[in-house]
């Protein structure tokens, strides 16, 4: 994957809710994150705190540590380093397409995407349902992939291997999962799905994406 450096605390929109609360949200991971080769208002925190919003769920402004490139190691890396004091109400992790595209073991991603887990777990106060882990996308169904040495169907079959083990993980640390690998591989058939760089998602698809994380950090807020 390309390896442009980001991380950044954005501010996000302004403050008009009438509710004294205002949530807060860490979002980590890599490239899908920070939404590479969109606009700052349409990478998926960014889409997911205005559809929440719109709801009349105010959040403060998201942190977010990510970077194009990351793999789960070098973000666990990242977070020990910028040493976060803040507990959040919500944390999203989206993290392993890296080690999938390198070839890194898959043991060893299982035992660094646990790591990650807790890390983002404690964040969020010790919340696990608080947590909401996003699947890997399918890079293999963009444009990009034309030029792999690896065939479509290889990539689509290691993808859904990890995505398998961060289920599983995420499964077993009780938080929630969030699978937005389908919706990537529609970009086979829907060329406006992927930004301009023919690999990164485009604002369309990342607006899939947080219709679904807004819709499930919402029944969550309500339930309490």
């Amino acid at each position: 994957m390309p390896s442009v450096y980001f991380f950044a605390i954005f501010a996000l929109f302004p403050s008009f809710m009438t509710s004294d609360k205002k949530y807060t949200m860490l979002c980590l991971g890599d490239s899908y994150t920070i939404g590479e080769s969109v606009e700052e208002k349409d990478r998926f925190p960014m889409q997911t705190l205005e559809l929440l919003q719109k709801d009349k769920v105010e959040f403060s402004q998201p942190t977010i540590i990510a970077r194009t490139g990351w793999t789960s190691t070098e973000l666990a890396s990242a977070i020990r380093e910028q040493n976060i004091q803040q507990k959040f109400d919500f944390v999203t992790l989206l993290a392993g397409v890296n080690d999938e595209y390198r070839g890194l073991d898959i043991n060893d991603y299982r035992k660094e995407f646990r790591e990650l887990l807790q890390t983002a777990i404690h964040y969020a106060d010790g919340k696990p349902d608080h947590v909401f882990v996003l699947s890997i996308p399918d890079w293999g169904a963009t444009p990009f992939a034309a030029n792999d040495e690896r065939p479509r169907a290889q990539i689509a079959k290691e993808i859904d291997q990890f995505n398998e083990v961060n289920k599983e993980e995420a499964t077993a640390a009780k938080v929630n999962y969030i699978d937005i690998t389908p919706i990537s591989r529609q970009a086979t058939s829907d060329p406006s799905l992927v930004a301009k760089d023919g690999l990164h998602p485009s604002a369309k698809m990342y607006t899939e994406w947080a219709q679904m994380l807004a819709g499930s950090i919402k029944k969550l807020i309500h339930a309490h």
